[in-house]
């Protein structure tokens, strides 16, 4: 039997998640996160506490479950599908000027311009600047009197572009949406999570990584049938 054995180099690890604790920005509605002590040393001889968070909480991945009646579960994601190269779109500079920035055709077109084509199979990252806004919930939702939140994302041309064109694996981003923020009808979670690809949100440090190189690595939590789930996913940088 002939086996494929895929060689991965990195120089540095990175944390592309991030820490988990009770005031972190929830989407309206959502849950919020609990944790309760069940055991400590000092009567158990053990430390131990329970916890819960929305399946969509914190650093997380969606599930096609979550958006399509007949979609799998969170649970059901092979092994190598969570193992992905990763390109860094960096937006940074236009999110700054206008919140509501959507990812376009020609930026993907600029972009290869000057690293080359995205290859099959890539996660694609878009890097807005929300990370830093993290700590400040109302910064990080930017909500105005109507309720309507204004942060930037994938437009949906798009993301049918680079799923049509260029294969990609999946989309990831870190703001608390994939869409922006004033869309409501969830195009680019429904587009990408049609078939069992990757969509990740808030993410953090991606200023750290190159436009291309990177290997993502993604440590699901199987939850069965799950909508998504949080998410530990670290980057192997060359």
């Amino acid at each position: 039997m002939t086996k494929n054995f895929h060689t991965i180099t990195y120089s540095q690890v990175i944390h592309l998640s991030h820490a988990i604790d009770t005031d972190i920005p929830q989407w309206p509605d959502d849950p919020g996160v609990e944790f309760a002590t069940v055991a400590n040393i000092s009567q158990n001889g053990y430390y131990l506490r329970r916890f819960s968070l929305g399946e969509h909480s914190a650093t997380h991945m969606n599930a096609p479950k979550s958006f399509h009646i007949h979609g799998i579960g969170i649970d059901q994601y092979p092994a190598q599908s969570l193992v992905l190269p990763g390109i860094v779109i960096d937006i940074c500079e236009q999110a700054t000027i206008n919140p509501d920035y959507a990812l376009n055709v020609a930026d993907v077109l600029d972009w290869e311009q000057k690293f080359g084509e995205i290859t099959a199979g890539s996660v694609v990252l878009l890097h807005t600047g929300w990370q830093n806004k993290w700590l400040d919930k109302n910064a990080f939702f930017n909500q105005d009197a109507q309720g309507i939140m204004h942060f930037p994302g994938f437009g949906s041309e798009t993301t049918q572009f680079l799923l049509n064109e260029r294969q990609i694996a999946g989309v990831g981003i870190d703001t608390h949406g994939v869409d922006p923020g004033q869309e409501n009808s969830f195009t680019t979670n429904s587009l990408v999570l049609a078939q069992p690809r990757i969509v990740l949100e808030n993410l953090t440090n991606l200023e750290q990584l190159p436009p291309r190189g990177t290997t993502l690595v993604m440590g699901i939590l199987r939850l069965r049938d799950g909508s998504g789930c949080p998410v530990g996913v670290l980057a192997l940088v060359p």
